[in-house]
């Protein structure tokens, strides 16, 4: 038989499995839990046993940021209107962790449960499907990414466009994307730089990376701590945590540490309480 001859015969096999495949399920039982991880290798969600966050009454130096993105959280979840959310700024001030406090805040008294799903950045090509699989539960819930940002010639930028409003399709009324970057418009500003100098139209060629950003209607600024908040985060964990160090003696020692690690921030905050507590046999949950 010669190719010519066989490529029909092929096609009519091709054709014949793809009616015996079953159709691809949108729907996904999804137990008591209310915080997923989304697995884009297998395309299921996986339940989160015990979640890694701090309570929302123990972040400090962030106020306008949590009450804010509390209140939007709180608009999606009564079903009213609300926006994308895009946190951003200087690395450990708080950002990933506003957003799991806030979730558990929502939860707390209520009956059926805003569910937050992870998605890591390089699954972000399989958003579409996630998206498909939440639609159908009629479930509402927060997509959340972290750390999220873009290469020069990362392209993924295009899918998450399409998804947060561009497409045809647009984002299903259950559900809406929180994401965090230490960069306002995802991208570095020497790739701004490089794209205006070497594109053949630059203004177009930066308007479509920068543009993603815009697809968040909540922008939200993190900054560096200065030392009375860091102290304040200090304290905090030391009450809440009935840690045995007397207040003086906890800002010195806290001092010391955000020397030793040349920053102040909520992470060296909490690296530093996890460091005492430690030393004193106890557990921090």
């Amino acid at each position: 038989m010669t190719d010519h001859e066989l490529k029909p015969v092929l096609e009519r096999i091709a054709d014949a499995l793809d009616r015996l495949a079953p159709a691809r399920s949108s729907t996904q039982v999804l137990g008591d839990e209310d915080t997923f991880v989304w697995h884009a290798d297998s395309q299921r969600l996986s339940p989160v046993a015990k979640v890694n966050r701090v309570d929302f009454s123990l972040l400090k130096g962030i106020k306008s940021q949590a009450e804010t993105l509390l209140q939007n959280t709180r608009q999606f979840t009564d079903g009213h209107p609300a926006n994308n959310a895009l946190l951003w700024g200087a690395r450990g001030t708080g950002k990933s962790s506003l957003v799991k406090a806030v979730h558990a805040e929502i939860n707390a008294n209520r009956k059926d449960p805003l569910l937050l799903v992870e998605i890591h950045r390089e699954d972000i090509p399989t958003l579409p499907r996630l998206l498909e699989i939440l639609r159908a539960t009629g479930r509402r819930a927060v997509i959340f990414c972290d750390d999220l940002s873009f290469d020069a010639d990362d392209a993924q930028y295009k899918s998450l466009k399409a998804v947060l409003e561009g497409g045809v399709e647009g984002r299903p009324d259950n559900v809406i994307f929180y994401a965090t970057s230490n960069r306002r418009h995802l991208m570095a500003r020497d790739m701004i730089e490089n794209e205006r100098s070497t594109a053949i139209n630059p203004s177009e060629s930066v308007e479509e990376k920068v543009s993603l950003s815009d697809r968040f209607g909540l922008w939200l600024g993190f900054h560096n701590l200065d030392q009375t908040t860091y102290f304040e985060i200090c304290e905090s964990y030391r009450v809440h945590y009935a840690l045995d160090i007397s207040k003086d003696d906890l800002q010195a020692a806290a001092l010391e540490w955000s020397m030793t690690r040349g920053a102040r921030s909520g992470r060296v905050a909490w690296q530093f309480i996890q460091d005492i507590a430690g030393k004193q046999g106890k557990t921090l949950s």
